[in-house]
């Protein structure tokens, strides 16, 4: 069941299943909460309880017009969100972008964040914009039109195409491309140290056929940084989807790991 949670200068729209060890899954651009749907069951029936919003700006989760929804804000929305269902610290799964925000968050309070694994994420100020700038260029009179050239681009399977529905539409089109217009490398670009010294445990997964984000470029830099194994995946961008039994089998294993306290 969706919950709608009132922040400041935010309302986010939360999955929230299961009992045990919270666990915070993020997911990135251009994606929704529904990213997760297919490794959620797996964490409940570990003994987690899972925690599943859309990003502020994304998917139904809204700002005024006059917010920012960078990854900054994204880190601090998060961490509103665990105050307001009264969790202390929390794991952390992140895709994409949405890795920019964990990562923010585990540079500024390492010690509410009990582990963070990333999937197919960035590092440093490698964000793979390339590949979003068709879409910060879009005009927003033509922004109905954005969702098929969308799911037409990387929609292929019918979870992909379910994932991005929420972008469909006038009003789908002009929140795709404010996100995408609100995204800035920049806030990642100088936090490589404090990560290095944050002292969080780490896992990188990683689709072998990413075509976005090279496991070569991105993944190996961002493993060494994190002090973490790098697991290759029988997929491509959106593991999560892709394969998501390897990636809910390696999250299980390795959120199992983690210290309670």
């Amino acid at each position: 069941m969706t919950t709608y949670i009132q922040l400041t200068n935010a309302k986010v729209a939360l999955e929230e299943v299961g009992e045990g060890p919270p666990v915070l899954l993020l997911h990135g651009f251009p994606a929704t909460r529904k990213l997760w749907s297919e490794v959620t069951p797996v964490l409940v029936e570990a003994g987690f309880r899972v925690l599943v919003p859309d990003l502020v700006g994304y998917g139904e989760s809204e700002a005024p017009a006059d917010v920012r929804v960078d990854m900054v804000s994204q880190a601090r929305w998060m961490f509103e969100l665990l105050d307001r269902l009264g969790f202390t610290r929390a794991a952390v799964v992140a895709h994409d972008v949405g890795s920019a925000a964990a990562q923010i968050m585990v540079a500024t309070v390492p010690q509410r964040i009990r582990g963070l694994a990333v999937l197919d994420g960035v590092y440093a100020g490698e964000w793979a914009m390339d590949a979003i700038v068709s879409i910060q260029e879009w005009d927003p009179t033509d922004a109905h039109r954005l969702f098929p050239v969308l799911a037409r681009r990387i929609g292929k399977s019918g979870a992909l195409r379910d994932m991005l529905a929420a972008f469909a539409g006038e009003a789908g089109g002009l929140r795709l491309i404010r996100a995408a217009r609100d995204l800035d490398p920049r806030q990642t670009a100088s936090i490589g140290e404090a990560l290095r010294a944050s002292g969080v445990p780490a896992l990188v997964l990683w689709g072998e056929q990413d075509r976005f984000l090279s496991i070569d470029t991105v993944g190996q830099p961002l493993a060494v940084l994190l002090g973490a194994a790098l697991v290759r995946l029988p997929g491509g961008h959106f593991t999560p989807l892709d394969c998501s039994g390897e990636v809910a089998t390696a999250l299980r294993e390795f959120l199992a790991r983690l210290p309670v306290q």
